[in-house]
């Protein structure tokens, strides 16, 4: 079995020109190189072959049967080779065929993905796009495999070791039904406290979050009377019942099913950010998406 170990990339080169021209003199031309030097290529490349490969003939030289073989699987070893190793080609949204999978929860989906779906429809008309949900501990293994392209997550809890960029600083306010009567002007810190509040827990039936956080500081408690999963179950509730909730704006903006107010009590936001793998940095296709849903998530007025 031939040792690929002591093949050069270079005499490969020369043994496909050698197989075109039959000549050593004009593949020297071609090769930009001496006609001696390509002897000495032709010389090494018997001996890592077992075979002349070409012999002198009386037009030129001609390819031994071993070298006719060789030619065409040869051409196209290197023409992938030459591919694979050119410069990355433009990105053509218009006539892109790519399927992306970006990983992001309902919040996610509302605030990022879906701001960035109607143009990106309209730009890209022949890709797709998967929307996987997010798992946090999974986002670095499924980025280095390459299961998902962008993850959507807050910039504090973003796992080591992933490209992140900033899409926007999100804040709360107090939401409840457009009616509710008890939401007609900001409440008091007291009364925020009364009422029943909704609360969004992610490691599942939780009743205390950074709202509590900051109550605890200033020595106080709210009732959380419900314990949900998800953003769009809640806003549901919300628009249904008495509760209210500290809600992201960006989630609740322009709903007219809620009313909001600006909170008693100062809680901390956040940041959220797309993530991605070192090994999709600077691909075209890659940078053209990430560059689509940055400019799609416009700031809230």
């Amino acid at each position: 079995m031939l040792n690929l170990r002591r093949l050069d990339l270079n005499l490969l080169v020369t043994l496909d020109v050698l197989l075109a021209e039959h000549n050593v003199t004009r593949a020297a031309q071609r090769l930009n190189l001496s006609q001696p030097s390509v002897s000495v290529h032709l010389a090494r490349l018997r001996d890592i072959f077992g075979d002349p490969l070409l012999l002198p003939g009386p037009r030129g030289m001609k390819p031994t049967a071993r070298g006719e073989q060789l030619r065409e699987p040869l051409r196209l070893a290197l023409d992938a080779l030459g591919q694979a190793v050119a410069p990355a080609s433009a990105f053509d949204p218009a006539s892109a065929t790519n399927t992306w999978r970006v990983a992001a929860t309902d919040y996610g989906e509302s605030t990022i993905v879906l701001p960035a779906l109607a143009s990106l429809r309209q730009q890209a008309p022949g890709t797709r796009l998967a929307v996987l949900e997010l798992a946090p501990d999974r986002i670095t293994r499924q980025a280095e495999q390459g299961e998902i392209d962008l993850a959507f997550h807050t910039s504090a809890g973003a796992p080591p070791g992933l490209r992140r960029r900033t899409l926007f600083a999100e804040r709360y306010v107090l939401a409840g039904r457009v009616d509710h009567p008890r939401l007609q002007r900001k409440p008091t810190l007291r009364q925020f406290c009364t009422l029943e509040h909704v609360l969004v827990s992610n490691n599942g039936g939780g009743f205390y979050g950074v709202t509590d956080e900051a109550l605890a500081q200033a020595g106080l408690t709210r009732r959380v009377a419900l314990s949900v999963p998800h953003f769009l179950f809640m806003i549901a509730a919300l628009a249904a019942t008495d509760l209210v909730a500290m809600v992201p704006e960006r989630l609740v903006c322009g709903n007219r099913a809620l009313k909001t107010v600006a909170p008693p009590i100062e809680v901390p936001g956040y940041e959220m950010a797309m993530l991605w793998h070192e090994r999709a940095h600077r691909d075209p296709a890659h940078q053209w998406l990430r560059a689509h849903i940055q400019n799609a998530v416009a700031p809230v007025r």
